[in-house]
């Protein structure tokens, strides 16, 4: 009985090892994604508008300067900054800046009237599910992305944004920076 027991117990530690072998080789071989940095080219994405349209980030973005911000109505600092954002949405557009909302609530409609309480009609797309979210590497609100005519990354910035930071970094990329 004892020598059974023994095999028994055997059997049991060789299959944990081999299936704890398979999974930390399944995991190292697996590709993980990484999240975009600084200097890379931003990614490509479809989701919905609020108004319930789909698009395609690489239309949207075509030949234009991006300011990609990630917003939520459950955010405080997301809030504050709002207004600047508008400012700056109103003093570029003729310039081919685009302020891109990227909102993470549950409902469209919910966010939609968040902005039209706070009299902002910035344009912005809705990550219900956190698919781009997830693929940007986005952890904190709000978090922006500065993406350059070229559609590369130029600055990432997580926090709060006052005006002046805003208007500083729209313009070093409209120059060239």
């Amino acid at each position: 009985m004892k020598k059974n027991k023994k095999w028994i117990q055997l059997l049991i530690f060789g299959f944990v090892l081999v299936i704890g072998a398979f999974t930390v080789f399944s995991n190292l071989k697996s590709e993980t994604v990484k999240p975009p940095k600084v200097g890379d080219k931003a990614i490509d994405f479809t989701l919905q508008g609020l108004d319930g349209q789909t698009y395609q980030f690489s239309d949207i973005q075509k030949g234009k300067v991006i300011v990609m911000n990630y917003w939520g109505t459950f955010c405080p600092p997301c809030k504050a900054e709002m207004p600047a954002l508008q400012r700056q949405q109103d003093k570029w557009k003729d310039k081919d800046v685009l302020i891109l909302g990227m909102n993470m609530d549950n409902s469209r409609v919910t966010a939609q009237q968040f902005l039209d309480e706070l009299n902002l009609n910035l344009f912005s797309l809705h990550d219900e599910k956190d698919v781009v979210r997830k693929q940007y590497g986005v952890k904190d609100y709000p978090t922006t992305f500065f993406i350059g005519r070229d559609g590369k990354i130029k600055e990432i910035r997580v926090g709060e944004m006052d005006e002046p930071y805003i208007d500083r970094m729209i313009s070093q990329i409209v120059q060239g920076g």
